[in-house]
């Protein structure tokens, strides 16, 4: 009998930084639960990704570094490649963009639509950077959303609402490397022309009622805008070259060519599998369905781009489903690898097992709203949920049946009612896990398996068999059998979940074997009975999270903000101080001494950082009321400054809370501001070896730390509630005091 096919397709990462948290919920777990469950039924599956290699976010980073955007993304592919195992997410293929199998089924897709009338040369106009001299390709360009007035959207996409922009669509665009606003120029590219896939896209979406409403809304919403011809070249070095003569300088847009990816890394499988048509199986076989994983940025280019790439090239299957997730948010905050908060899997999981991440990510996966992550709630679902009711039923019941049985006992005549009443609440944990799992409900087919152990540890308790031991021991062993068979349903249940924990468990029940294909039969299979048992350990420990305070509580007590200078003057009784207007929301007046560093034009709109909760004070008869926060290095002094866009009033404050008391000059002078260089992830350098959260800075940025005291060798580095990091007006020498 023909096996059910699945293909499964899963969001390729950037390779230019360890993947988080967020891509673990949203992307990287969902699609291993879904995999390990079909497998556990017998079906073939296909599951393929790997690192996107050819994305802008790796030739920044690369840019920033002083090494080559191959350098950088080889660098990461190891690195997540690694990361991805660890978790036990299991792929068919894990692969590259930067392959020459990737580049020729690229080549073959592009040709094929330039051939049927698909493709078209334009001209067109692009950012160009005058001051780099050179063309700026989407995130080379930052400004502000006009859909949301997200203030560090990129050019193409913002993060913050999802909306795409064509180029020319954001307001405000600084080049992301000098900060100059870039021109428009005219340039030749290849669109992909939408427009020939309106109707034959509409009818798939309209036939797609069984996706979620998250991704039906907002491919509607795609829809209903009316679709545009999209560039699908831009001008740049890396990446894959334009297949055509004359296109020197010209590679293939990153948002075409990854998810082709999809069928690429499917015929690399093949070929590594040693038959090279098997991928033919997943693709041209219209029973197959193939289900995409992703964040929800990236809806339109599953439900619209790469349909209609499909239909363009013709005789290969559309997206049957995509399961898109919303976003895991950390204090509000979009969980990222370019910017603002990082919490990065190779570190975490030199603190916790892999099923710990997994079951916690699986009860807060964001499949219908965005959810947020804290170190407060990992530690209470895991202690609470995971140790206090799987871990501890399954202990409970190994470890009594171990050390008054030894072995697995057998189910004597009179437990007919109980054995019912285990059978049914079995079956109907396997029908709600089969409803919710094949349809992607994630969350609620895990609750159906917390469900059975709360069963579990009431039926155990109900049995008492610390009573029944006394009085008939040959009952005792058959309420025990039949926790036993509870305890084996679980792991199987379970297995697609927390799949390193639950093998351990199943050997725990003196099986032979090992979970996985074809596993779901052994939900009922009978347990091996006289059998020694092995001696149990419990499969989890409770997690603490340390709650002593913060080295850097101490911050809490600045209110700092981003201002812009709207006047400069002289002051009328001191030769070196100026009298400022700064805008920080509202306009206050301020007395710095910068008269012998700036002149006036030079300090007029620039955007500085202000406390704001200074005690007011007359300098030389004139009220200040909070001060220009400035770094200073010899016989230089440079104004802090915000190293992207930034608008006035903008906290300053590392996702810290923001002080409301009122400071004196002398408390203010007790904390200690250095200015610093990236060393890497998780190091800067302030004239000694600090370590610092910096993932979301790079190599060689320089910006402003606060250190819990002088010499610390720990130091957080500043930057906005918007996640745009503090530096300074101009190169400073590592160490320099912010005063």
């Amino acid at each position: 009998m023909e096996r059910t096919k699945i293909l499964i397709g899963v969001a390729w990462p950037y390779a230019n930084s360890a993947i988080h948290l967020g891509h673990v919920a949203g992307s990287l777990l969902p699609p291993d639960v879904f995999s390990r469950y079909h497998k556990l039924r017998g079906h073939r599956v296909l599951m393929v990704s790997g690192s996107d290699q050819h994305g802008t976010p790796v030739t920044v980073r690369a840019d920033k570094e002083g090494l080559t955007a191959e350098q950088v993304a080889e660098r990461y592919h190891v690195i997540n490649k690694k990361a991805i195992e660890d978790l036990g997410i299991e792929f068919s293929l894990f692969t590259k963009t930067h392959t020459p199998n990737h580049i020729e089924v690229v080549h073959d897709i592009f040709l094929k639509l330039l051939e049927k009338g698909h493709l078209e040369k334009r001209e067109t106009k692009q950012y160009y950077c005058p001051k780099c001299a050179k063309f700026l390709p989407d995130r080379y360009v930052e400004g502000r959303c006009v859909k949301c007035g997200n203030e560090n959207s990129r050019s193409d996409q913002c993060d913050k609402c999802g909306t795409t922009f064509e180029v020319g669509e954001i307001d405000d665009p600084v080049c992301i490397t000098c900060k100059t606003t870039p021109e428009m120029k005219d340039t030749q590219h290849y669109f992909l022309k939408l427009t020939d896939f309106e109707k034959p896209l509409l009818s798939y979406v309209q036939k797609s009622e069984h996706w979620r409403s998250n991704v039906q809304l907002f491919t509607q919403n795609w829809l209903e805008a009316g679709l545009k011809d999209r560039a699908i070249t831009r001008d740049m070095n890396w990446g894959i070259p334009v297949p055509l003569p004359n296109t020197e300088g010209k590679v293939i847009y990153v948002w075409f060519e990854a998810v082709i990816g999809y069928l690429s890394a499917s015929k690399e499988w093949a070929k590594i599998s040693g038959h090279p048509d098997a991928w033919k199986e997943f693709w041209e076989d219209p029973e197959v369905k193939s289900y995409y994983f992703l964040g929800k940025d990236n809806i339109p280019f599953h439900t619209i781009i790469w349909p209609s790439i499909l239909m363009g090239y013709g005789g290969l299957n559309l997206p049957y489903d995509v399961p898109a997730n919303e976003y895991l948010t950390f204090k509000g905050e979009k969980l990222s690898k370019s910017k603002g908060p990082s919490i990065d899997i190779p570190s975490i999981l030199k603190q916790f097992d892999a099923d710990l991440i997994r079951f916690y990510l699986a009860t807060n996966m964001p499949e219908g709203k965005d959810l947020d992550f804290s170190w407060e709630d990992f530690e209470t679902k895991i202690n609470n949920e995971l140790v206090a009711t799987l871990g501890n039923y399954f202990h409970r019941v190994l470890s009594f049946t171990y050390k008054n049985f030894s072995n697995v006992p057998a189910l004597p005549e009179g437990l007919e009612a109980e054995g019912k009443q285990v059978n049914e609440a079995i079956v109907q944990a396997m029908v709600e896990l089969e409803t919710y799992v094949s349809t992607c409900q994630f969350k609620k087919g895990l609750k159906s398996v917390m469900d059975l152990a709360q069963f579990g540890n009431r039926f155990f308790d109900s049995c008492a068999p610390w009573s029944l031991l006394k009085t008939d021991k040959e009952k005792c062993g058959g309420v025990l059998n039949l926790n036993l068979r509870i305890v084996q349903a679980l792991a199987v249940l379970a297995y697609p979940y927390m799949p390193f924990s639950m093998q351990k468990l199943w050997k725990g029940l003196a099986n032979e074997g090992e979970l996985g294909e074809g596993s779901w039969e052994w939900i009922l299979k009978e347990l091996n009975v006289g059998k020694a048992l092995p001696e149990p350990r419990p499969l989890y420990k409770k997690v603490e999270i340390p709650r002593e305070e913060s080295p850097f509580a101490a911050f809490e007590a600045l209110d700092l903000r981003v201002g812009v200078v709207e006047d400069v003057q002289d002051h009328p009784n001191a030769d070196k101080l100026m009298v400022l207007k700064v805008n920080i929301g509202r306009q206050i007046q301020l007395v710095a001494g910068l008269r012998a560093y700036y002149d006036k034009e030079t300090l007029t709109g620039k955007k500085v950082v202000v406390i704001t909760n200074l005690q007011p004070a007359k300098l030389r008869g004139v009220e200040s009321q909070g001060m220009v926060l400035a770094a200073e290095s010899g016989e230089l002094v440079k104004v802090l400054t915000p190293a992207g866009p930034a608008v006035p009033g903008d906290k300053v404050n590392s996702g810290m809370a923001s002080g409301t008391k009122m400071l004196t000059f002398q408390e203010f002078q007790a904390f200690v501001l250095r200015v610093g260089t990236i060393a890497n992830d998780f190091e800067a350098d302030l004239d000694h070896r600090v370590k610092a959260n910096t993932g979301s800075l790079v190599k060689g940025d320089q910006t402003v730390f606060f250190l819990p005291k002088e010499g610390s060798d720990i130091a957080l580095p500043l930057f906005t509630e918007k996640n745009v990091s503090i530096g300074v007006d101009g190169a400073l020498s590592n160490g320099a005091k912010v005063r």
